[in-house]
């Protein structure tokens, strides 16, 4: 009877057959001279590695392009006006945290504007360009604009700009405040390709400076602005992008500024690999005129319409439904109608706007990149659906039936600043007048 197996790992041995060992002798004497060939059996180099000297060289790189940025990126506190339970005293309470850089020797700051949005006040740190000491300073608003999620900050003035009344003679001192402030390289966006490298600045969770290596994932996305609109051209990239980002630069690899960090898409909240940033072609346009005049004039048709969820429950598939069109506004103005009810009570729909200048327009989102590429002034072909009354023989002499034509209408856009909300960082009600 043969004995138990033993516990444990069991090995499997091959029976011993004629002829095995010489087989084994024959190959391993063949493979000799292969082993003399590659050395011995000396392990191969890898092909394409990167030397040590080649990795320190990257690193300094991008230690360097850090080194030379952390001065342009500032932190900014937020802050609320809120109520003590207790003691029904209104105190101002940190609200929030974000990012943003430095524009030019005047002082300006670029962020986000939903950073700011809800604030009454705001402190920007930075790090003094001529001591390397970190410096916090009151911000005050320049100027906003909500439909690109943009906002301009000022926290001091330079020799560059007009003097105060009573301080023209202190140049010198104004000159020493410019000193003070690194504004950042501005690049393009234009020459953006998938694959290139980019590195994100900024203040995640509060932990001031941080930086986050990733490339471009993509190029063309669209993501939408605090007020609902459309913001077109949006980077993509997989940098780490965290609460606290907002507003802060995103780099090419020569350290310039390509775009402003903006968003992340993520269940959870926290960074998923998929982030967004506004290109700074788009930024560059807005921030000069926010600078130049406090706001952002943009194009208008001059109308007021249904948002696209609600149209559908009115039977629109498609279009954008006019609600009301000023007398005095360039759609009007053009024989744009609105909608209206009749004398027995019944609603009666106003135009469908179906495309602007050729593009077809199936939602206000539609409209407005159509829009976007034009300015106040210009003229724009709009087409339009429009319900008619016909008698079944297709005469407008009875009122028997409801076609749709379409009706071509020549526009001229309109101009406004386009702020539908109120302005933010407005002061403390404690100390306002």
């Amino acid at each position: 009877t043969p004995a138990a197996p033993a516990a444990g790992p069991q090995v499997c041995v091959a029976p011993r057959r004629r002829g095995h060992h010489l087989r084994r002798v024959v190959t391993e004497r063949a493979l000799v001279p292969l082993l003399v060939l590659f050395g011995g059996g000396a392990p191969m180099p890898a092909v394409g590695a990167p030397s040590t000297a080649e990795l320190q060289r990257v690193e300094q790189e991008t230690i360097g392009l850090f080194e030379r940025n952390t001065p342009s990126v500032v932190f900014i506190d937020t802050y609320i006006e809120q109520r003590d339970a207790v003691t029904m005293n209104v105190m101002e309470v940190p609200a929030g945290t974000g990012s943003g850089f430095v524009w030019d020797d005047d002082g300006h700051v670029v962020t986000n504007y939903h950073v700011i949005r809800n604030a009454i006040e705001a402190k920007v740190t930075l790090v003094d360009a001529k001591t390397g000491k970190k410096v916090a300073r009151r911000a005050e608003l320049r100027g906003i604009d909500p439909d690109k999620d943009i906002a301009v900050l000022t926290v001091g003035t330079s020799a560059s700009s007009p003097a105060p009344p009573g301080e023209e003679d202190n140049k010198q001192q104004r000159q020493e405040e410019a000193a003070r402030f690194r504004p950042i390289d501005v690049g393009t966006s234009a020459e953006l390709k998938v694959g290139a490298s980019v590195f994100a600045i900024g203040n995640p969770f509060g932990l001031d400076h941080t930086l986050t290596q990733g490339v471009v994932s993509g190029l063309g996305r669209e993501m939408r602005s605090p007020t609902g609109r459309p913001i077109t051209n949006v980077i993509q990239t997989d940098a780490a992008i965290n609460p606290g980002n907002s507003g802060g630069p995103l780099l090419d690899s020569r350290g310039k500024l390509v775009g402003m960090n903006a968003a992340i898409y993520s269940p959870s909240g926290a960074s998923s690999g998929v982030s967004f940033a506004i290109p700074v072609d788009t930024l560059k346009t807005v921030v000069e005129s926010l600078i130049a005049v406090g706001r952002v004039s943009r194009p208008v048709l001059g109308v007021s319409f249904l948002e696209s969820g609600q149209a559908r429950a009115l039977g629109i598939q498609n279009g954008v439904l006019v609600l009301q069109a000023p007398a005095d506004g360039p759609a009007a103005v053009a024989g744009m109608r609105g909608t209206s009810r009749s004398p027995d009570g019944s609603l009666q729909l106003g135009d469908v706007i179906v495309a602007v200048d050729g593009t077809t327009v199936n939602t206000e989102a539609d409209m407005f990149k159509a829009l976007d590429a034009k300015k106040p002034g210009d003229k724009v072909d709009v087409l339009v659906a429009r319900g008619k009354r016909v008698n079944v023989d297709g005469s407008a002499s009875s009122q028997d039936d409801v076609v749709t034509v379409q009706v071509p209408l020549a526009v001229t856009l309109g101009a406004a600043d386009d702020l539908r909300v109120p302005p933010p960082m407005a002061g403390s009600t404690l100390t306002r007048k």
